[in-house]
């Protein structure tokens, strides 16, 4: 695992790096054009630029293409009998029918700016692939239409483009479903079939449109892994086929077959280094039955449910003893999220020693098939979002059973913002947006502070809807003078009330009869703004900088009230990063 380690090595994380350079690249392929201007950063996994133009490209051409054509040669040195037909016969393809339910995906994207939060980023393009799953929809990876604004499709053999709309996309598993509602685009056509999870050295055929050419390719291996693996575009942890076929930019979202003709799972990225060659990744169709049994049952996305707590492995004699752990089972509960149901039944310091009566190993693996172990996140992840769940524990030395709701995780600062556009209010010149990972990287770590980034890396929701809300900058102006420079600062309290989020943020300002706006950030420093004076301003900032509106549309709903429990100002961030991306000791893992 020295290489998966190396993955924490970039520079967004606080955290010693390994001499292996690698990455985990989803593999989407952007069409040729100048990129847009502005900064490029390092995200924790190299993304290609066609989903961002943050992210950087792999290079590397596509597979070979699949020949249906045929020469004959003859003795005569290297001629070619130009007599003889070099076009196959129909019939002859019909065993790669198959081939013909996949398509190449064209998509336009339009991603937002973090910093500008009111407007979006320059309009860019990529191709990927896909493929029909029946009923008049076809299957991709969620990072090919990413931000998208148009997404056209074109089937194998055909000149023709036709408009497909995404119906859902999920973040986490990085897959997205689209349909296409003109009939001619489905004529004659057979959509594919999923089929088993492989077995190891099973035979695998990757199918899809790489950069190298315009035809579809075909590229084999065999399966050389099978794990709960990263997934860099959802930030998750999910099971994973790791194959040694090709897979190159453009073929994300293209299926991978079986020797029988079954698809027993979608490509979506690679991991690169120095010291690994060959190393593709594919979303086994258990995955891809539990995002299409999702939306077929709730009529969209929900997410994948865990547990929200933080497992050390048990494997030292001497602690299990100290726990009163009579065998070698079980994981040490070390932190538990307070907005997951499980916070209302475990504790720091149960032991996990079963999930829905399947006995929990103690280095954090429960078994797999007839032979085989897998992480235990592999078990909450085939829940759906609000399954109950139970757990056997040992607390203080009793054994214990006891029931937890499954729900999707919410990070604190959340790695995708959700409906595609960051929320954001401007007082008096002052910009308050939400703090989030791809503000993160659009900013550069190094503009946010080391006590910012701590929060963002360590810390918990305390309650549900909790946001870090941030100063990004100041739009200068005479009703903001002295406060010109400052940027990157959270807000902690308005008038002396606890900020919860940047609704609730919007609602205090709206409702505040006070002569003055007193803002408390950290660190103590404060914002004293006069109210009317800074009401008045409004309208000269928004059209000094050509700003549509004083807030984000979201913020003009009416604001809920609910009762939630306040953080405390001072309050300290916990000792464990949020996530296993970030974890920098191999026995603690989330779950």
């Amino acid at each position: 695992m020295a290489g998966v380690a190396a993955l924490f090595a970039s520079p967004a994380f606080p955290f010693p790096s390994t001499s292996c350079s690698c990455r985990f690249r989803p593999a989407v392929a952007r069409a040729p054009r100048h990129p847009p201007p502005g900064p490029r950063v390092t995200r924790r996994f190299d993304e290609v630029e066609g989903v961002s133009k943050k992210r950087r490209g792999i290079g590397g051409g596509g597979g070979g293409g699949s020949q249906a054509s045929s020469s004959s040669r003859k003795d005569r040195g290297l001629a070619v009998d130009f007599k003889e037909s070099q076009v196959a016969d129909f019939e002859d393809l019909e065993e790669d029918k198959f081939l013909n339910a996949v398509v190449k995906v064209y998509c336009t994207h339009i991603a937002p700016d973090y910093g500008l939060p009111w407007q979006k980023q320059r309009q860019h393009a990529s191709t990927g692939s896909a493929f029909m799953i029946g009923d008049g929809k076809l299957l991709t990876n969620a990072h090919c239409v990413e931000h998208d604004t148009q997404v056209k499709v074109k089937r194998r053999g055909d000149d023709k483009k036709y408009i497909a709309k995404v119906l859902a996309r999920g973040i986490e598993c990085d897959l997205a479903l689209l349909s296409v509602e003109n009939e001619e685009f489905w004529r004659g056509t057979e959509p594919l079939q999923l089929g088993r999870l492989p077995c190891l050295q099973d035979s695998v055929t990757v199918v899809g449109y790489p950069l190298g050419g315009d035809t579809i390719s075909v590229t084999k291996g065999v399966v050389s892994r099978i794990e709960v693996t990263p997934y860099a575009h959802g930030t998750s942890d999910l099971l994973g086929i790791q194959i040694d076929a090709a897979i190159n930019p453009g073929n994300s979202g293209g299926p991978a077959f079986n020797d029988q003709g079954e698809c027993i799972g979608v490509a979506f990225q690679v991991f690169r280094s120095d010291e690994a060659e060959n190393i593709g990744y594919v979303i086994p169709t258990t995955v891809v039955s539990h995002f299409l049994n999702d939306y077929q049952k709730n009529g969209k996305y929900t997410g994948f449910p865990c547990l929200g707590v933080l497992l050390q492995k048990l494997e030292n004699p001497a602690l299990r003893e100290s726990l009163k752990v009579p065998s070698s089972e079980g994981v040490l509960v070390r932190r538990v999220e307070p907005t997951a149901p499980a916070s209302k039944v475990l504790r720091k310091g149960d032991v996990i020693t079963s999930f829905d009566g399947v006995n929990v190993g103690c280095e954090g693996t429960v078994p797999f098939r007839s032979t085989e172990r897998i992480a235990f996140r592999y078990l909450t992840s085939q829940k759906y979002a609000g399954d109950v769940a139970q757990l056997g524990i040992i607390r203080a030395g009793n054994i214990m059973k006891v029931q937890t709701v499954l729900q999707p995780r919410k990070h604190l600062v959340p790695f995708h913002v959700e409906g595609g556009q960051p929320s954001y209010l401007i007082v008096a010149g002052l910009v308050f947006t939400p703090l989030t990972e791809p503000f993160i990287e659009e900013e550069c770590e190094e503009t946010l502070g080391l006590k910012l980034l701590a929060k963002a890396r360590y810390s918990l929701a305390t309650f549900e809807g909790e946001q870090i809300v941030i100063v990004s900058q100041v739009l200068a102006h005479e009703v903001n003078i002295g406060y010109e420079h400052m940027g990157n600062q959270q807000v902690i309290k308005l008038n002396g009330t606890a900020v919860k989020n940047i609704h609730h943020l919007a609602h205090l300002v709206d409702n505040c009869k006070d002569k003055f706006l007193t803002f408390e950030f950290e660190d103590d420093f404060l914002v004293v703004l006069d109210r009317e004076e800074a009401t008045t301003a409004s309208s000269d900032i928004l059209k000094e900088h050509a700003i549509p509106a004083i807030r984000s549309s979201d913020l003009s709903e009416p604001y809920v009230e609910a009762e939630q429990e306040i953080k405390k100002p001072n309050d300290d961030f916990g000792d464990s990063p949020v996530t296993n991306y970030e974890m920098g000791v191999d026995c603690l893992l989330w779950a």
